[in-house]
């Protein structure tokens, strides 16, 4: 298969030009075409020989191919389908919850309380809120177990990725969600997902392999708005944290003066809180944060996401703490809201103690009901009077607005799968 062009780096292109004996210019053109100018036909970059075109076309591809799918909604949010070829789709690496499971049985584990039954097994985890005390690894030796999962252990891969021996391919969506102002696309960074979260169809899909760069890029280039895209929001499919390498490739071409030369400002990335790569994000990076927290307490975050046993709300906040978010980089906190389940007072309360001090916004997300999920959205009045206390405390509070809900586009209804009017 040949390299693909598109998530280079200038220095690269430069370099891929002259491995097929050309100057190294012709990489700066490259970046000016593939970047700048977002032109993904080799016919249309027309300061470029065809003698040239024709021996890079022999070693390299561009890296685009146009959506398989497009779906359009009534208020105008558009998701598009792609289809990819992720590393390692097909053999399976045994993954955390399997690493874990194996760990149960090792001498020295300690007793794990209200552990939630039915954690994710293949591609379809289980969504039932049965708890049970049972003897196994302690959270020390948990998060020894996921944290190893996002090192490289086989060949590239991860434990958890599909090894891909026959090509077969997956398909990820990402969303342009228009406004008066702005077209903001929400970008997926994984073919599925490892976390595993209960409410999220994404999730209950399984993971299936990480994108590469180009995956990510592609994203931007091929749709029918590639032209006027004015932000990016990291929270399509897959934690994009746990293909940081892959994420941060794409931020650097998105942000690079050879590249689309965006300010760091018009990006933000979501995580559930991988905390290894938390830190190099925070470290490495400008781009605004938003963190997945969705409920205050501890146990409570967990029965929802099975990640919480890894990394803990408190172990976030205490690292995101350390980090200055009062000048153009923002941290934000999403919380979807479940009636009967985190739209209280209590809950409101223990999220005001939870981020006092810290410079911030919380963003209240209405949740769409999935199939075979025990809860409902809370309703219009639990979810005002939330932020109004959240406000009331000084803790900057918003009701995010739902779009894209009719062709299942809205937040956690993603699965990469066709839809009937595609």
């Amino acid at each position: 298969m040949k390299e693909k062009l598109l998530g280079m780096t200038l220095e690269e292109l430069k370099q891929a030009a002259v491995s097929c004996g050309l100057k190294g210019f012709v990489g700066a053109q490259l970046a000016d075409w593939l970047y700048a100018k977002r032109v993904t036909d080799w016919d249309r970059m027309v300061n470029i020989s065809k003698a040239a075109k024709q021996a890079l076309s022999e070693k390299y591809d561009l890296g685009t191919s146009k959506p398989v799918g497009t779906s359009v909604s009534t208020d105008g949010t558009k998701k598009y389908l792609f289809e990819v070829h992720p590393a390692g789709n097909n053999k399976i690496i045994p993954d955390a919850i399997t690493e874990k499971k194996r760990a149960q049985n090792q001498p020295g584990n300690s007793l794990v309380e209200n552990e939630i039954v039915g954690e994710m097994t293949g591609n379809q985890p289980d969504v039932k809120f049965e708890r049970r005390s049972v003897s196994g690894p302690s959270v020390e030796n948990i998060k020894k177990t996921v944290t190893e999962d996002c090192s490289t252990v086989q060949d590239g891969c991860r434990m958890g990725d599909r090894i891909d021996e026959q090509g077969k391919p997956e398909y990820v969506e990402s969303v342009m969600i228009p406004e008066e102002d702005r077209k903001t696309l929400c970008v997926s960074s994984q073919a599925g997902c490892k976390m595993g979260c209960k409410f999220c169809m994404t999730g209950r899909h399984g993971f299936h392999g990480q994108l590469q760069a180009a995956d990510i890029l592609n994203q931007f280039l091929s749709i029918d708005e590639a032209q006027d895209l004015t932000n990016t929001v990291f929270m399509g499919m897959g934690e994009p944290l746990d293909n940081y390498d892959a994420v941060s490739r794409a931020i650097e071409v998105l942000t690079a003066p050879w590249g689309f030369a965006w300010s760091p400002k018009r990006i933000t990335v979501s995580t559930i809180g991988v905390l290894p790569a938390l830190k190099k994000y925070l470290d490495g990076q400008r781009c605004h944060l938003a963190v997945s927290l969705h409920n205050p307490f501890p146990e409570e975050r967990l029965q929802m996401m099975p990640a919480q046993k890894a990394w803990d709300i408190r172990e976030i906040l205490d690292l995101i703490r350390q980090y200055d978010f009062s000048g153009q980089r923002r941290v934000s906190f999403e919380y979807t809201m479940f009636k009967g389940f985190n739209d209280d007072k209590r809950h409101a309360d223990a999220l005001i103690r939870l981020l006092r001090g810290l410079e911030c916004r919380v963003n209240l997300i209405r949740f769409h009901k999935i199939p075979d999920f025990p809860y409902d959205c809370a309703t219009d009045a639990a979810m005002e009077a939330f932020r109004d206390r959240l406000n009331n405390h000084q803790v900057l509070c918003t009701i995010r607005s739902s779009r894209g809900e009719d062709i299942l586009a809205a937040c956690g209804m993603l699965a990469g799968q066709h839809s009937s009017s595609d």
